[in-house]
């Protein structure tokens, strides 16, 4: 009995097994806990008369989205709803971190630049967009574009059939068929090709010493692919030409306030933040390197895009995978302007059907996911930029 006793109390004191009795307590406590809210909730539902499940995504949803990356209308599902307001949700974000990784590397390295002046404008516009409320940009820029613009039957005809006012701007568009789609495939591939070529021109002149001209090669890569692929489909280029009516503008694709708005006050919010990363992980990157540099004859733009801006990555991408996440997840606040994305899309599903916990563990699920992947792809890129040791 004693040695039992003394057993029992050592593995008590055993950390490995102290570890695991910890973690199973917690996810213990975690089950029992969804269990109850469960049987909870399915039981509060049942006494209203209350429908629960997904089964509602296959009824029709009676509602327009005022602008839509795929095909919708009123008549269509609210899985179709749905789907519309993902796509919505990604372009926006899509361009906002293009045109904020943009603005950011350029404003994070004027601000070390040896010009005073071009330095204070970059820490000006720094200072004036961190840490402000993304919510008054986006009030701000919706307000400035709907107040301060023309309304529609007083558009400004900026170019020929180029309409700006307070419905936003619109342009002249391609009619879209099937052959575009294969064209754009074709682009895709030659952008494949150019990259391809360009990291093996790249390896070359890292194992040789020998630089050789690319651009020829890539500009081939490009443009052959959708030739050939226009020569052979030989498709009907149909424009849409905008024309001013009395009350709206006909014809042409639109880009709008909300959107505009959006991307914009996403854009320039995030890309504060990724200008002072671009600049410490710049600042990282040790003086011996400039002057290595200098002393094989690069300039200072070469410099920097050969030699400091690679080695400064690996300090930049960690930090700038959080700033991607936040402007992925701000975009949510597009509701406040009007913008149909997912958020407000499933806010009116949710009207409708009176199935909210279904509608937020949909929006749940897709912001997890789609905020995994960007981590995902992130931490692949890093490691490949990664400083590997032999």
């Amino acid at each position: 009995m004693r040695i039992d006793a003394l057993s029992g109390t050592s593995l008590l004191y055993n950390l490995r097994f102290r570890a695991i009795l910890y973690q199973v307590l917690a996810v213990g406590s975690i089950v029992l806990l969804g269990w109850y809210l469960f049987t909870n909730v399915s039981q509060k539902l049942a006494e209203q008369n209350i429908a629960t499940g997904f089964g509602y995504l296959s009824r029709e949803a009676g509602f327009v989205i005022s602008q839509s990356l795929i095909d919708y209308k009123p008549t269509y599902t609210y899985g179709r709803a749905i789907l519309a307001g993902i796509a919505n949700t990604v372009w926006v974000s899509a361009w906002g971190v293009v045109l904020a990784t943009v603005l950011g590397l350029v404003v994070g390295i004027a601000r070390l630049s040896r010009n005073p002046l071009l330095a204070l404008l970059a820490f000006l516009y720094v200072e004036a967009l961190r840490n402000v409320p993304l919510l008054l940009y986006l009030f701000l820029w919706y307000a400035l574009i709907v107040t301060g613009l023309p309304a529609v039957r007083e558009a400004w005809e900026v170019l020929p059939h180029v309409f700006l006012s307070n419905s936003g701007l619109t342009v002249p568009s391609l009619v879209w068929t099937s052959d575009y789609t294969i064209i754009i495939g074709a682009l895709v591939l030659g952008a494949v090709l150019a990259f391809a070529i360009r990291r093996r021109m790249t390896a070359e002149r890292i194992t040789t010493g020998k630089e050789r001209t690319s651009w020829p090669l890539i500009g081939l890569a490009l443009l052959i692919p959708p030739a050939l692929a226009i020569l052979i489909l030989q498709p009907d280029f149909t424009v849409s030409l905008p024309e001013k009516g009395r009350f709206r503008l006909t014809g042409g694709s639109q880009l709008t306030p909300e959107f505009t708005a959006l991307l914009v006050g996403l854009a320039l919010s995030a890309s504060a933040g990724i200008a002072e990363i671009v600049r410490s992980g710049i600042l990282s990157v040790r003086k011996g390197q400039w002057e290595a540099s200098r002393a094989l004859g690069l300039r200072d733009g070469q410099a920097m895009r050969l030699v400091v801006l690679p080695q400064a990555l690996r300090v930049i991408i960690p930090p700038l995978t959080s700033s991607y996440l936040s402007l992925f997840k701000n975009s949510s606040l597009a509701i406040a302007i009007g913008y149909p994305d997912l958020v407000m899309v499933s806010n009116t599903t949710m009207n409708q059907t009176g199935q909210a916990i279904e509608g937020i563990a949909i929006f749940m699920l897709v912001y997890l996911g789609l905020s995994i992947a960007i981590s995902l792809f992130m931490n692949w890129y890093n490691s490949r930029v990664a400083l590997k040791e032999r």
